[in-house]
């Protein structure tokens, strides 16, 4: 099979890790599978790199962020982020095809993800000539400047629901900073992590700009987020993990960006527009079959409204096509057989808690898959209306006003997405406002874009990725005073 820059033209990497341009084996020469989801077969094996492994890649990233990283003009990495979209953008189809295998989501949606990662190239490219300071009004005597520069070796540990995009969310702002960065890909869908190393030296980054350690997050992963010679880490993953990931970190005070999990409210009121919202409901929490932090997991419905909506709802969720990812249906599997039997038990939790299902239950023969499941009539104090079930899986639960709705929306520890579906604008703006939620969405689900800030608060986590704003999290300020010496000519 004849190979682009060492990896196949079929897609799949090496079985090896990538650490100062080169695919090497991991120290103790283990590998693990990566399983297709949606047959339950091994599409390759990989490394499984550890604590050794991971000293190596930091080495790499420091010695790449001391030498030509630290160097380069910032018009010549806008230059080497575009080089990288372009490379990408030619080689889309292929990384579509490879994330759907890894991961057993739908071609298409893996398509519009990579257009996504594309994105991210170009966004930050066109930001890293313009990461700028200020003057700080001292007075005459005194020139007070800022500089932002780059925190050094950034690393990142990424979730497995949508692999590549979350590597580029957080990868291309720290690039496009100066920054040089260590990645760990979740162990269950970590080949376009890899592929995308062929990307960045095609490109023409250097050598330990970007470097990629899999494995498990229990060897590889706690060795990274404790590493002493990082500068930053950004993670996205559940609450529990997170937690762990903070303790390491603060071992060694490094600054750490958190995007936890969710539970998300899709509030309706009586005056919405009920075709419309039904759609965007079944969008916000069937897509990716429901494996996304911001999923739109709770349906807050206005009790006048609630049998309508629910009928059009339980219409739109049995047309749902279920199947094999390369079959490009409308819900994929969910990631492994662990996930699938979590999600199954929450909606067995929920019909021993008094909801009824309106929609789901199907048997499949293979691969990991969970109908879409609506649960009506569900309380507050249930788990399903309280904890992140991360599968397709609506919890409906009922308010009579806007005081209600509002109460029942903030009935959680997470405060990351919320969408509000009515015609007030009112209505709408003040929900906004009020609502405890970092990323907000008004008659549409899965709205805005590379350039919108977003993050949440509570178990949500902290800090923001996309937009501008994520450059903060890759660049430090520096305040600079000189004092200017008075004029003494007689």
């Amino acid at each position: 099979m004849s190979e682009r820059g060492g990896v196949p033209a079929g897609g799949i990497p090496p079985g090896g890790l990538f650490i100062d341009g080169q695919w090497t084996p991991a120290r103790s020469a283990a590998t693990f599978a990566t399983l297709d989801p949606s047959t339950e077969e091994t599409v390759a094996r990989v490394a499984r790199g550890g604590p050794a492994d991971v000293d190596d890649a930091v080495r790499a990233a420091r010695a790449a962020f001391a030498g030509p990283c630290r160097r380069m003009a910032p018009v010549d990495r806008a230059l080497l982020l575009t080089r990288a979209a372009r490379t990408l953008e030619s080689r889309a189809e292929e990384f579509a095809i490879l994330e759907t295998r890894d991961t057993g989501k739908p071609l298409s949606l893996s398509r519009s993800e990579i257009r996504g990662c594309v994105r991210y190239f170009d966004y930050y490219a066109g930001a890293a000539d313009k990461i700028q300071g200020e003057t700080v009004p001292l007075g005459p005597d005194y020139l007070d400047y800022t500089v932002r520069e780059p925190c050094g070796v950034t690393a990142h540990i990424t979730p497995w629901n949508a692999p590549l995009s979350m590597v580029c969310r957080s990868l291309a702002p720290a690039l496009a900073a100066g920054n040089t960065a260590v990645v760990k890909p979740a162990e269950q869908a970590p080949l376009t992590a890899l592929a995308l190393a062929d990307v960045l030296r095609e490109a023409g980054w250097p050598a330990g700009a970007y470097n990629v350690v899999t494995g498990f997050g229990g060897e590889a992963g706690a060795a990274l987020s404790g590493h002493p010679g990082i500068d930053s880490l950004t993670f996205t993953g559940s609450v529990p993990t997170g937690r762990a990931v903070l303790r390491a970190a603060g071992e060694n005070i490094t600054p750490v960006l958190l995007e936890l999990g969710g539970k998300s409210p899709q509030i309706v009121f009586d005056d919405a527009d009920l075709d419309h919202a039904a759609d965007e409901i079944a969008k916000g929490i069937f897509t990716n079959a429901g494996q996304y932090c911001d999923a739109g997991s709770r349906l807050l419905v206005h009790t006048a409204v609630h049998g309508p909506l629910l009928e059009r709802l339980a219409e739109r969720t049995a047309r749902l096509r279920v199947g094999p990812g390369m079959d490009d249906p409308d819900v994929g599997p969910l990631i492994s057989a662990a996930q699938r039997d979590r999600v199954l038990g929450y909606i067995d939790a929920g019909r021993s808690a008094g909801a009824h299902v309106v929609a789901g239950a199907a048997d499949f023969p293979k691969g990991y898959f969970v109908a879409p499941t609506l649960l009506d009539g569900v309380r507050p104090d249930m788990l399903v209306a309280r904890e992140e079930i991360f599968g397709p899986v609506l919890a409906v639960l009922t308010f009579g006003g806007d005081d209600e709705a509002a109460e029942l929306a903030d009935a959680t520890d997470y405060g990351l997405a919320a969408g509000i579906h009515t015609r007030d604008v009112d209505r709408a703006l003040r929900f906004a406002r009020d609502v405890r939620a970092g990323y907000v969405m008004v008659n549409e689900y899965f709205t805005g874009g590379v350039e919108s800030p977003f993050g949440g608060s509570g178990h949500s986590g902290y800090g923001r990725e996309r937009g501008l704003a994520a450059l903060d999290n890759y660049t430090r300020l520096r305040n600079v005073v000189v004092r200017i010496k008075g004029d003494e000519r007689p």
